[in-house]
């Protein structure tokens, strides 16, 4: 039997992500024009719209709707605010960011999915997001952003991503251990100065390069 993606959309949207309690009117309206089907691999269609966290390969998945929602409705993304992405993976995030009127550069470590994600915003109209192959956590020579999005988790949010946030701006990340890390958003207050929202709990794959230290027993 086909999918009828109109169905599995609104059902996705009404029946996980408003009972998540994401509200917003402009991040429903993203999730619901934002194509996710044409994001996951081919072989997960049927799925796309599933309350699950979809494989990408290379030992990274997509957040779940639910999940995806309540980051977007947190962040509060206003037109014309520069948005930095570490992470693209698919580049259904990336495209939400840019349907709220960002102006989102995204960072991918992974080349096969920095060149797919690349193709597949282009193709779908999202070509004026700058999307590059690179190690996020790098001193990439890049300006403060209004707001900044770590998709994959950490122990603790590195320095050096944390530094990338304009005062005023906002930055969510996901850290602690699993099996129920913490996925958090930080508004800086000031230099050094942050308060966080606790959002909900997940368990999503390590940032390349912020993976835990091996502990050694003697």
């Amino acid at each position: 039997m086909a999918l009828n993606l109109d169905q599995a959309r609104f059902n996705m949207i009404e029946q996980q992500v408003r009972t998540w309690d994401v509200l917003d009117g402009r991040v429903l309206d993203v999730l619901r024009d934002v194509p996710r089907e044409d994001f996951v691999p081919v072989r997960y269609r049927k799925l796309a719209f599933a309350d699950l966290r979809i494989p990408l390969g290379h030992g990274q998945v997509m957040m779940k709707p639910v999940e995806e929602g309540r980051m977007l409705q947190a962040l509060d993304v206003q037109p014309g605010e520069q948005v930095l992405e570490i992470g693209t993976g698919s580049g259904f995030v990336t495209a939400c960011l840019s349907a709220l009127g960002a102006r989102v550069t995204s960072v991918e470590i992974i080349g096969e999915l920095a060149d797919a994600a690349a193709v597949r915003l282009d193709r779908l109209g999202f070509g004026s997001v700058k999307a590059m192959c690179a190690d996020g956590l790098d001193e990439l020579e890049l300006d403060p952003f209004d707001a900044l999005v770590v998709t994959a988790s950490c122990v603790e949010l590195p320095s050096a991503l944390l530094s990338k946030v304009k005062v005023g701006g906002r930055l969510f990340g996901i850290r602690g251990h699993e099996p129920a890390m913490e996925a958090v958003c930080l508004r800086q207050l000031g230099p050094d100065r942050w308060l966080p929202e606790s959002l909900f709990e997940t368990d999503l794959p390590r940032l390349v390069g912020a993976e835990d230290k091996p502990i050694f027993e003697f």
